[in-house]
């Protein structure tokens, strides 16, 4: 799990930098709690999308970033907690949204592999787009203290999932800010798809934690008995270990194809941000741990 003596570290760091950047985050977050919660209107049995989930991603990243945390500058701090706080805005647009940012997406072969997707399974495989272009539409009301720093955001959220991190024209590794310091995106990017593929444990959802038998949708349903089955997660210098209940042996397959995708996650932000970046992403391996 989280390191909870370091839940904060961003904030205070943010905080201790530059407090006017500080004021901007946490106004920004009074208005996303409400917008976050939106998810709930279309995904009522899905996996937690709020600002709890936020708030527990900004906490993996704090671990993550560990002693790195003062060679990161004040925008690059206030990017990053933004973007954990915008990354799922797109999991709870409006109708009218939907249909505007639609026409702006590159869905490739989307369509041709799932004819009969609906508008939500369209938004839950393209999440990240659609949250791109929330922040986008909605820059003004945020606030942004330049267009630096509104792209930066923007990318780093699409960048939660499927983007190519290693792009230099979507994560360049000095995009500079008006006061002349520069932002590491492959970096940001790839510590906030990180931190949020490994928030997986039973605390995601607690509400239905000990109640699932009230979700009636089958894949959410085995989503949660998943989720259910990781009791915690431990994070070393070396490895993301999960504590799991063996006792099911279909749910253990599932944690096992899990781990597998989280693995190739690893693997793909470590080589973005070791091989193109000053910082560094130390864990290797995603382990599995009986309990």
């Amino acid at each position: 799990m989280a390191d909870d003596s370091n839940s904060f570290a961003l904030e205070f760091r943010l905080h201790e930098l530059d407090r006017d950047l500080h004021k901007r985050f946490t106004d920004c977050v009074f208005v996303l709690q409400k917008i976050l919660s939106n998810y709930k209107l279309l995904f009522p049995e899905y996996t937690d999308h709020s600002e709890l989930h936020s708030l527990t991603v900004i906490q993996f990243c704090n671990t993550l970033i560990g002693e790195q945390l003062n060679r990161l500058n004040k925008n690059e701090i206030y990017v990053l907690l933004s973007g954990c706080y915008f990354h799922d805005t797109g999991m709870g647009i409006t109708r009218k949204d939907f249909e505007a940012f639609s026409r702006e997406i590159d869905f490739g072969d989307y369509f041709e592999k799932h004819p009969n997707a609906s508008p939500a399974e369209q938004i839950r495989d393209f999440h990240n787009e659609y949250s791109g272009l929330f922040v986008r539409k909605y820059a003004d009301l945020f606030e942004f203290p330049s267009k630096a720093h509104l792209d930066a955001v923007m990318q780093i959220s699409r960048g939660h999932r499927k983007t190519d991190l290693k792009d230099e024209s979507i994560y360049p590794i000095r995009l500079p800010t008006p006061d002349g310091d520069t932002l590491c995106l492959p970096y940001l990017a790839a510590l906030l798809r990180l931190a949020d593929e490994i928030d997986v444990t039973a605390a995601r959802n607690s509400k239905l934690l000990y109640d699932l038998e009230a979700i009636t949708d089958d894949r959410q349903l085995f989503e949660h008995k998943r989720h259910r089955a990781v009791r915690d997660l431990l994070i070393d210098r070396d490895a993301f270990t999960l504590l799991i209940d063996d006792s099911d042996p279909v749910i253990v397959e599932k944690i096992k194809r899990m781990a597998e995708k989280m693995q190739q996650t690893l693997d793909t932000c470590r080589d973005a941000v070791n091989g193109r970046t000053p910082y560094e992403i130390t864990q290797r391996r995603v382990l599995l741990r009986p309990v």
